[in-house]
């Protein structure tokens, strides 16, 4: 059966379940097939497909690019996709580019921020266009901090902000919210006063409705770096390395 955001909201309180990001046809399809329900071509691909230091260099014309790929596994898997940063500035910006997304394959797009955002949340939503959230560390942002990932929600005044803005995007339509390097009492505590959108935890804690990660991380496809809270289960860029090496040690003497 077809996940939708409807069959999400109907897990809140009931059941955990996790989310992926894919960036092409066969991880989308290998993902839909390993029966993973949500789906994201997140911005993330700057850093772990196009090698880019961070997630700001993504352009809506890569994100569509990917997008393309990963509708045409056309799996039970609901698709989503980032708006990328500076791609929704003004609710006019945003609903223009939210077109996009849908109209390559997105069943839903996410954006970075809370209350600042509302106007275009508002203006996405009204055009019949499911939107999910993210809060806390936010990737789009990192080079205004210092370039610095820094774990949100630590003092009373990161909590309540972030409550006020995980309270505001759900009373606003968010069918759900990606809480990133998050507290984990205080992601405990919005996913317990949001009692209609969804929390999705990346190194937040286990106390979230799901969980989300990159999929590079969680199969060690980019050996060169993996965050702290992600323990791989597989190691593909050690094989592929060790393929290629066996390979031509097969067709080069003393290789």
């Amino acid at each position: 059966m077809k996940i939708t955001v409807e069959t999400l909201r109907g897990w809140k309180g009931c059941r955990p379940f996790g989310a992926l990001t894919a960036y092409d046809y066969p991880g989308a399809r290998l993902l839909d097939e390993a029966g993973v329900p949500v789906l994201l071509v997140g911005d993330s691909l700057g850093m772990v497909v196009l090698g880019h230091p961070d997630t700001t260099a993504v352009t809506m014309d890569d994100i569509v690019h990917h997008l393309r790929a990963v509708a045409r596994a056309r799996g039970r898997a609901l698709i989503g996709a980032d708006l990328p940063y500076k791609a929704y500035e003004t609710p006019a910006q945003a609903v223009c580019n939210a077109r996009r997304l849908v109209e390559a394959g997105a069943e839903y797009v996410k954006a970075e921020g809370g209350q600042e955002i509302l106007p275009q949340v508002r203006a996405i939503l009204a055009e019949g266009i499911p939107f999910m959230g993210h809060l806390g560390m936010l990737p789009q942002h990192v080079v205004e901090e210092g370039g610095k990932y820094r774990i949100k929600g630590r003092d009373e005044a990161g909590r309540q902000r972030l409550l006020d803005d995980a309270l505001a995007l759900e009373e606003a339509g968010a069918f759900a919210c990606v809480l990133e390097l998050v507290t984990p009492p205080v992601a405990a505590e919005i996913r317990s006063v949001c009692s209609r959108m969804l929390t999705l935890g990346i190194g937040s804690g286990p106390d979230c409705d799901g969980q989300i990660l990159v999929t590079h991380d969680l199969v060690g496809a980019f050996p060169w770096f993996t965050p702290k809270f992600v323990e791989p289960r597989v190691r593909t860029g050690e094989s592929i390395r060790s393929a290629a090496q066996d390979w031509l040690a097969s067709l080069i003497p003393n290789y």
